[in-house]
């Protein structure tokens, strides 16, 4: 069974919670449906011979100066909700299209990308980008479905030509696909882990 309480005994954030609530200055979060954690790595290019069960401390050990590298990030990996999930603290192998391709082969994937300056979602199926949502510029979806997110897009307040609603896309991501994340305790919580290896120029 899942710990759903934090340190202070209180239940855990569900959902997406603490990306709204922490102090997280960049991230990117792939899910995936289907894959085990190790696969999932493997699939965004992770190096195999980088990947083990590692808590907070090992991950320090093993990535002294390294969990927050962007062009060879260190990702963290769980499981919630049936999603499969790979966390970069510092890159965005992610959000590239080559990775988005790999891993949602045969599946589906979403992705999340955050910055101190703007927010983008990519939702993939089978290899194909179906939408891409950046809230730098007023709303305007791309993708070659965006359509299958209409019935979530308006009751958050997703106007077209209007500012994205701030946090406006972990609210989409929850509504639209049930995501959530729980973020790993520091010690003896293992969660596979790995490095993934620079993205071809």
């Amino acid at each position: 069974m899942t710990d759903t309480t934090g340190a202070t005994g209180a239940p855990a954030p569900r959902g997406l919670q603490t990306f709204r609530d922490g102090d997280f200055p960049y991230y990117t979060l792939t899910f995936v449906l289907g894959p085990d954690p190790a696969e999932l790595l493997l699939r965004m290019g992770a190096d195999p011979d980088s990947l083990a069960l590692r808590d907070g401390i090992d991950l320090e050990e093993d990535f002294p100066d390294d969990l927050l590298d962007d062009e060879q990030p260190v990702v963290t990996t769980g499981t919630d909700n049936g999603w499969t999930w790979a966390w970069e603290q510092g890159g965005a192998h992610g959000l590239d299209e080559r990775v988005l391709r790999a891993v949602s082969a045969g599946t589906e994937a979403v992705v999340l990308h955050h910055t101190e300056d703007a927010n983008q979602l990519k939702h993939a199926a089978d290899g194909t980008v179906l939408a891409d949502i950046c809230d730098l510029l007023p709303f305007e979806p791309a993708g070659t479905e965006p359509s299958r997110l209409t019935r979530c897009l308006r009751p958050l307040g997703f106007l077209p030509g209007r500012p994205v609603p701030p946090h406006g896309l972990l609210s989409l991501a929850e509504s639209a696909f049930g995501l959530g994340l729980t973020v790993p305790g520091v010690v003896d919580d293992l969660r596979t882990s790995g490095r993934l290896r620079p993205l071809p120029q």
